[in-house]
């Protein structure tokens, strides 16, 4: 699963002084230079757009579909049919960190990437700057800065949600994880530390019509996952239709492998429980 930052000669009046006046204008050189360097911090340059002209042509469809518009709904609704594709990203510990667009396919994750960074833009450009403060944390588009977790987005700066999972059931649990280090031994992303996190989440026979009747189309529900190195196994998002709530998502089962609206009740019996973001935007 983001870092957007006189002086005044009197002639030769006092002639006697320019070499003193030198003096300042070199210091004030370094000073300007040290907060110039100050300002840019540490911060990467972001790497150029990987994008092909397939997704050029299908951001500029969507683009024009939903007007500059936020609706969670009508923004997801677009991807409804479009293929899985796992591993779409390019960045590791040893391999540099590409900012990717890639709307041909999608997994969970990018997926809610899209959509999230589409709510915020009305152009292109807008779009591309979205998704780096939505995939990345501080806007340094590194393999180190990516929100892997999906409790990142609400606990990495920018902040992309809110994590509301508490205030909308009162039988939510807390689970202390060690993010990234794996139950069995080892770690999920070599190169990455592991993070304590205390995770709130919904057992799901918990969420009954009280809980649902809480959410609102566009929450980002989280499939709670039992390992202690993981927060979420997959993502998806919380839509209220006429036909009953459903769990849009990016489906990697043989039997889907595309985006998919499931049945929320449905799904709810296949996982141990959820985890609700909802979305600053």
């Amino acid at each position: 699963m983001v870092l957007r930052y006189l002086l005044q000669s009197e002639g030769t009046t006092y002639s006697g002084q320019m070499p003193r006046y030198h003096h300042m204008l070199a210091f004030v050189a370094v000073l300007l230079a040290a907060v110039a360097g100050l300002s840019t911090g540490s911060a990467h340059a972001a790497p150029p757009v990987e994008i092909s002209e397939q997704s050029e042509q299908i951001l500029q469809s969507m683009l024009a579909a939903d007007g500059g518009s936020p609706d969670a709904e009508l923004i997801s609704r677009q991807f409804l049919g479009t293929p899985y594709g796992a591993n779409t990203l390019v960045g590791s510990a040893t391999v540099p960190e590409q900012l990717v667009v890639d709307l041909k396919q999608v997994d969970c994750f990018t997926y809610a990437d899209y959509v999230e960074a589409l709510k915020r833009a009305d152009s292109r450009d807008e779009f591309i700057r979205s998704l780096v403060d939505v995939r990345y944390k501080n806007g340094d588009v590194t393999f180190e800065n990516r929100k892997h977790f999906f409790t990142d987005w609400a606990a990495s700066a920018p902040a992309v949600a809110t994590d509301i999972t508490a205030t909308v059931s009162e039988n939510a649990l807390q689970s202390m994880k060690n993010l990234n280090a794996k139950d069995s031994g080892g770690v999920y992303l070599p190169g990455l530390p592991v993070v304590p996190r205390s995770v709130g989440y919904i057992p799901s026979a918990a969420v009954d019509a009280a809980v649902v009747g809480r959410l609102r189309t566009g929450d980002y529900l989280g499939a709670y996952a039992e390992d202690g190195g993981l927060d979420v196994t997959h993502v998806g998002i919380f839509v209220d239709t006429p036909d009953g709530p459903v769990f849009r998502n990016a489906s990697s089962s043989s039997a889907d492998g595309k985006v998919v609206d499931s049945a929320l009740d449905d799904y709810l019996q296949t996982v141990p429980g959820i985890v609700v973001l909802r979305p600053v935007v």
